[in-house]
């Protein structure tokens, strides 16, 4: 049996596993990344990936610091300068506009296929990280003073930490017997890209429907990514229609602001549930991204909220090898967990409150909401706070924005 020694061993490659690795590649450290499938390297320049991510400043920060961002710019991404919500069962509206914080714009909207393109790009780049692929791991073992994976190959990894950035149903995760807290959200999202009749004035724009939200995030060629949520019974209906129907259904939900929905492209549809791991860490183990959280995609977080646990845990790890105390320690390992674990279940709380308050139509939480909404938009204060805490930005940052 063939036996392979790393200080890490990361199990997933895709954005969040990818950009650990590259975050900690300036170092002495020797590391591994193991993922089950090669991700696309080329596409046609006519496509879009029905799968796209909302990128905060925060999480395009780290991304130039890796590297990678010239090459996300150079591939496609889309910046949106505003952003428009609004309650379809009443007058409640607010409006986000990145000229009000003095910014150039409020984020990215980029295909999740161009973000690891350009992560995997940066990691092939580090001589001390080696990428397994495809590679699919089949035994764990946790022994005093290292982490083992034994692999469906017959090879065997070694490492003093473990990491498993590999998803929402992380094998890594399973295999320490880590438990899960569940919040069904009862809802499926359905993703498609269309284009619309009128351009989408670099806006992301999303309505709550009485069933979900509906939100319609601007690309590059004036198309548009659409993350519906709605019932399991009505994703189903709507993925049966066909592409006429479907294009007149979700111009009608989404009130034509951007007039006719003239093409759509493949759809696909993805349960929505609510996960919180009850521990992120274990000696030599820890859990980032979806394999920690998942949250519900209506304020686009998810993939941020994972990236945060990257710089994080990156800055932990490399703060105790400089030190030269153990990597995997649970010592040092509960630093990462106390850092993150607090933002991480508030968003996650707060992503579910705002699930229950706007997918009804209950009159009360009704009229309610679209107060709510229409005194957040005059409140200037409370508008900037809201929507550069949204970008990422901390709260010292946040609270200046507030003041303008």
């Amino acid at each position: 049996m063939k036996t392979s020694n790393y200080d890490i061993v990361i199990i997933g490659g895709g954005m969040v596993g990818a950009s650990l690795a590259c975050a900690l590649a300036d170092s002495t450290l020797s590391i591994a990344v193991v993922e089950g499938r090669e991700p696309p390297a080329d596409w046609p320049t006519d496509s879009f990936d029905i799968r796209v991510s909302a990128i905060t400043r925060a999480s395009e920060n780290l991304f130039r610091r890796l590297g990678a961002w010239e090459e996300m710019i150079a591939l496609r991404v889309q910046p949106y300068q505003a952003m428009e919500v609004w309650d379809a069962t009443g007058s409640g509206h607010i409006h986000f506009d990145a000229a009000e914080l003095g910014e150039p714009n409020l984020g990215h909207i980029i295909e999740n296929r161009v973000i690891t393109r350009a992560l995997l790009g940066q990691l092939r780049r580090h001589d001390n990280i080696d990428y397994h692929c495809p590679a699919t791991p089949k035994r764990l073992l946790l022994r005093s003073g290292q982490a083992q994976l034994q692999m469906e190959d017959g090879r065997l990894l070694q490492g003093k930490l473990v990491v498993g950035a590999d998803g929402a149903h992380s094998w890594l995760r399973h295999q320490a017997g880590i438990e899960v807290d569940e919040r069904p959200y009862r809802q499926t999202a359905v993703v498609t890209t269309v284009q619309t009749e009128h351009p989408h004035q670099d806006t992301a724009w999303q309505r709550f429907l009485p069933t979900g939200p509906l939100a319609f995030l601007p690309l590059p060629e004036g198309r548009s990514s659409i993350v519906w949520s709605t019932s399991a019974e009505e994703a189903e209906r709507l993925l049966s229609l066909d592409d006429a129907a479907f294009m007149s259904e979700l111009g009608e939900a989404f009130e034509h602001r951007l007039g006719a929905v003239t093409t759509v492209g493949p759809r696909a549809a993805f349960p929505l549930k609510g996960r919180h791991a009850r521990e992120y860490v274990r000696p030599h183990l820890a859990l980032v991204g979806d394999a920690a959280h998942t949250i519900h995609p209506l304020a686009g977080q998810g993939v941020n909220l994972g990236l945060a646990d990257v710089e994080e845990l990156a800055s932990v790890v490399l703060a105790a090898h400089r030190a030269q105390r153990p990597i995997g320690s649970f010592k040092t390992l509960r630093r990462f967990e106390r850092a993150r674990r607090g933002d991480n279940l508030l968003m996650l709380d707060a992503m579910g409150a705002f699930k229950a308050l706007f997918s009804n139509d209950t009159p009360g939480l009704r009229e309610l909401r679209n107060l709510g909404l229409d005194l957040a938009d005059r409140s200037g204060p409370l508008k900037h706070y809201i929507v550069a805490r949204a970008m990422g930005l901390t709260r010292q940052d946040a609270q200046r924005a507030s003041t303008r």
